[in-house]
């Protein structure tokens, strides 16, 4: 009897990847019975001692959602990094998790939906794109232009000159994080979210839709001066993460290891677009 999980992968054309388990019927029993065991440590059961009642009157204690939740817990993350390793891929996030078929007496199935990041190929991007900001009319001998508007015109044609596929799900997500932003917000200000759109003529599937735009260059823009950053050998060491925190006011011996990690990357993306900048 096979008790071990199968997979199939499927790639998509704009980086999404499909991985979808198979759990054999044996193997979710037996991992039933784990799970029941390690449950009925807390559980209390009229009639007997605290983690001492039979697993047949523990388990008419737990739903079946808790059940099923705690059982794919124990599976799916071994069985993602199997396929992880099996298959050579590179996710660029944790998966999130589909159940297909999950019926009582016969095999499981689940979906996993993950991204990789895609490969970005720069060319000679220095001259491109001096010749997308000279079509565009962006540099006009004689006008001086602000910092921040030279810098707007920089990443509007950083976008248009190095064309990337964003996958699907990353922009899903990162637009769900700045919509969730904006009702913290608004509910910050004591409005409701259909108060908010009518004040901006937005329904809905506007706000939607441009917070998706907003996602897809944000991330395309980072993983480009990511690129741009390796290919000019930009560095960002220690001294440069410590100038940066004195800049904010910030106490250095309370800054974590984790914040400086993010610290050096929004850095490293800095120094990258200032490079450009000086080029143009």
């Amino acid at each position: 009897m096979n008790s071990k999980i199968t997979s199939v992968v499927a790639k998509e054309g704009d980086g999404n990847i499909q991985i979808t388990f198979t759990i054999p019927t044996d193997l979710v029993s037996s991992t039933k019975e784990e799970v029941i065991k390690e449950l009925a440590k807390d559980i209390t059961v009229p009639g007997f001692r605290k983690g001492m009642a039979p697993l047949a009157k523990v388990e008419e204690k737990i739903s079946n959602e808790t059940l099923t939740e705690h059982v794919l817990s124990h599976l799916l993350p071994k069985a993602f990094s199997d396929a992880v390793t099996s298959e050579k891929l590179n996710p660029a996030i944790y998966p999130k998790f589909e159940a297909i078929k999950i019926e009582k007496g016969s095999d499981w199935q689940i979906r996993a939906i993950t991204c990789e990041l895609p490969k970005i190929y720069l060319g000679d991007y220095k001259k491109k794109l001096e010749g997308e900001l000279r079509s565009k009319s962006i540099i006009v001998p004689g006008k001086e232009i602000t910092k921040d508007e030279k810098e707007s015109n920089l990443i509007k044609a950083i976008l248009e000159t190095i064309k990337i596929t964003v996958p699907k799900i990353l922009v899903e997500e990162e637009a769900n994080g700045r919509l969730s932003q904006l009702l913290s917000r608004i509910e910050k200000l004591g409005l409701s979210l259909e108060g908010y759109l009518k004040s901006v003529g937005k329904t809905p599937e506007d706000l939607r839709a441009e917070y998706s735009i907003q996602a897809k260059d944000a991330i395309s823009l980072e993983l480009i001066l990511n690129e741009v950053a390796k290919e000019e050998k930009i560095e960002v060491n220690d001294q440069k993460i410590d100038e940066f925190i004195k800049t904010t006011g910030s106490d250095l011996t309370k800054v974590e290891k984790d914040q400086r990690d993010i610290l050096k990357r929004v850095i490293l993306r800095r120094s990258a677009l200032d490079k450009l900048a000086s080029l143009m």
